[in-house]
C-alpha cells in the first residue's frame, strides 16, 4: 500500500514539475533581458536579478478566457483525460 502511494505521489509531483520550470524559465529569460537592456553589470546586476526574479506576477489583470482554455486543456492532455472524465474536467477547470 505505501509503495502504491509512494507512486501516486512521484507521478503528480512530476506532473506538476515542467508547469512550475517552464514559468520559471521564462521569468529567468525576461529577467535577463531586462537587465541587459538596462546595461547592468555586477552587483547592481545581482541585485536587480534577485529582485526581479522573488517578484510575484501582476495580479491586476485576470487570466482571460482563451488563456484559460489553453492552461485547462494542456492539463487535461497531461493527465491524458478522454470522453466524459475529459468534459468534467475542462468544465470544472474553465469554471475556476
Amino acid at each position: 500500500m505505501r509503495i502504491a502511494a509512494v507512486c501516486v505521489f512521484s507521478l503528480l509531483f512530476a506532473a506538476a514539475m515542467p508547469s512550475f520550470a517552464g514559468s520559471q524559465q521564462d521569468k529567468m529569460k525576461s529577467c535577463n533581458a531586462d537587465a541587459s537592456a538596462k546595461n547592468l553589470k555586477g552587483d547592481e546586476r545581482k541585485a536587480f536579478m534577485k529582485d526581479c526574479l522573488s517578484a510575484k506576477p501582476a495580479a491586476s489583470a485576470p487570466m482571460s478566457q482563451q488563456d484559460k482554455m489553453k492552461v485547462c486543456n494542456k492539463d487535461a492532455g497531461d493527465k491524458k483525460l478522454k470522453g466524459d472524465e475529459r468534459k468534467a474536467f475542462m468544465s470544472n477547470c474553465l469554471k475556476k
